[in-house]
């Protein structure tokens, strides 16, 4: 019935959930000087660290969600777009 409301299954939103903290866990580790990460390097250091491929529209629809929760600012175009954790998104978590 999930699947019929949402869209989603729950295989799915469980995947989105996990994919959701570990970049939000590698942003924090990363970010020390708060100029945050390119997207693509998010993306490789996230595929050098899972057993799975990282499908890119996923992680684009997961960063989206965040950037609308305000737990991350995505700025720059292309190949030179940065992903960065923001204070507010700091403290919400």
């Amino acid at each position: 019935m999930d699947l019929l409301n949402t869209g989603q299954g729950l295989q799915q939103r469980k995947l989105r959930g996990d994919l959701r903290r570990e970049i939000i866990s590698m942003l924090e580790q990363k970010d020390t000087s708060n100029r945050g990460m390119r997207y693509n390097e998010v993306i490789k250091a996230m595929e050098a660290q899972s057993s799975l491929p990282i499908d890119t529209v996923e992680f684009a629809e997961v960063v989206r969600a965040l950037e609308n929760e305000g737990a991350v600012k995505v700025s720059g175009d292309r190949e030179k777009r940065t992903i960065r954790r923001t204070a507010f998104g700091k403290n919400d978590e």
